[in-house]
């Protein structure tokens, strides 16, 4: 064992010679964490062997583990790898290797150092990483021995250098006084130091200064290649301003009514259009109304008259509320849903409910762009998980029951919500039953 420990010595050393630190380095930092001591695992696997310990199911349970708390300290040697140190103290039963026992609720104090080999940098969120060190302990104030910590771990961040670990340890012998067991350990860290600002770069110099233009009239043309250089022009007439008797943006070469302000469509003559609504008379076809381009200058035509244009109306031949998308609500045409109800924990239709939705059927087969979406509910007896497939069974019923009745499935969709939305107090047995319901809603 003491070779082991003389070659981590030397591995440590190699480490931190050839570290190469950049600003994915760890910073240092401080950690506290809770740990679990157990001795009694490693012990039962000395003696009866892994197999056997983890076929019998015999690990140690977690409330015989000996608690403790311990500070980390950790520094970044470079991306990879980080140095970690660690005070450890917990108050234990500690079993020497030859079985004897120091006493009950001894002091236990160890100090260890290691080298935790990341395969991840610390810009990733979690990052698994294999740890190795050396440490040495304290029982009661009397009894000091030597370890190796060999383990694996777990890093999660949490922010700008914070973190928290999950750490296993698997605690050599070495000296005579020590003793083999895990340690468990589940902690916080936090830097101690502010990250180091980036370097300001030097400001870029400024461009060389441009040529001097000389622009009498100012342009955007240079003297040298203005015609009309002391007055401001347009480079199509080589900087001279453009002939515009009417000013209408329309040169007289190209304006067919060079007196009279218009447009280039018309050839610099101005738009007829009679009702006012943008659109040219030519093209217009309700010159004296106002209307829109899509339809040629008329206005948007709302076929059933219930001031939802066709466009926007999802029932254009049957008049409809604009909240509804200009379509009808099945609750216009004298339907009451709070008549289709079910009695506590069934999804049969009562003789009310079958009369309520037998009106419901000829209201559907006398306007056919009436299209349904059934939603089933129930009171608050029974489980979330029964009501929410109860609710689902009652809203089925109804729709089975349009569709035994002529109704096309397709026109009708069915969902259950359970208890989720009651509509009365479920302390009572009319709030209950009130509950117990089936709305309906317009497919849009």
């Amino acid at each position: 064992m003491r070779k082991i420990a003389s070659l981590l010595v030397v591995l440590f050393s190699t480490v931190i010679a050839f570290s190469q630190k950049t600003d994915l380095t760890k910073r240092p930092t401080l950690g506290i964490n809770f740990f679990l001591k157990d001795y009694v695992t490693p012990d039962l696997i000395g003696q009866n062997g892994l197999g056997s310990v983890l076929r019998d199911g015999s690990w140690n349970k977690v409330s015989n583990m000996n608690p403790g708390m311990s500070i980390s300290y950790f520094q970044g040697l470079n991306d990879y790898i980080d140095f970690m140190a660690s005070l450890h103290g917990t108050f234990v039963n500690y079993p020497f290797y030859n079985g004897t026992k120091v006493g009950t609720d001894k002091f236990l104090l160890e100090s260890d150092a290691n080298v935790n080999l990341k395969l991840l940098t610390d810009n990733y969120a979690v990052v698994p990483y294999l740890s190795a060190g050396v440490g040495a302990g304290m029982v009661g104030g009397t009894y000091y021995y030597a370890y190796i910590p060999v383990g694996t771990g777990l890093q999660f961040k949490l922010g700008e250098g914070s973190f928290i670990n999950l750490q296993w340890n698997y605690h050599l012998r070495v000296s005579d006084l020590s003793n083999y067991n895990f340690h468990y350990s589940l902690g916080f860290s936090s830097p101690l130091t502010e990250k180091k600002a980036a370097p300001v770069l030097a400001p870029t110099p400024p461009p060389p200064p441009a040529p001097v233009v000389v622009d009498t009239d100012k342009d955007g043309i240079p003297d040298d290649q203005d015609k009309c250089p002391t007055v401001p022009g347009v480079a199509k007439y080589q900087g001279c301003p453009v002939p515009d008797t009417d000013g209408d943006g329309i040169n007289d070469e190209n304006d067919k009514c060079p007196t009279v302000p218009g447009v280039a469509k018309y050839q610099g003559c101005p738009i007829p259009d009679t009702d006012g609504d943008g659109i040219n008379d030519e093209e217009d076809k309700c010159p004296t109304v106002p209307g829109v381009a899509r339809y040629q200058g008329c206005p948007i035509p709302d076929t059933d008259g219930d001031g939802v244009n066709d466009e926007e109306d999802k029932c254009p031949t049957e008049k409809g509320p604009a909240s509804n998308a200009g379509c009808p609500e099945i609750k216009d045409f004298g339907f009451n849903y709070k008549q289709v109800q079910f009695a506590t924990g069934t999804a049969v239709l009562t003789k009310v409910a079958k009369a309520e939705l037998d009106k419901a059927v000829t209201i559907l087969k006398d306007h056919a762009s009436l299209n349904l979406i059934i939603e089933g509910y129930t009171d608050n007896t029974g489980s979330d998980k029964t009501n929410l497939a109860l609710s689902q069974k009652r809203a089925d019923a109804v729709k089975d029951y349009f569709v035994k009745n002529g109704i096309a499935a397709e026109r009708l969709s069915a969902a259950g919500f359970g208890s989720s939305q009651p509509v009365a107090d479920n302390k009572t047995v009319k709030g209950r039953a009130e509950n117990r319901r089936v709305e309906f809603k317009t497919k849009k």
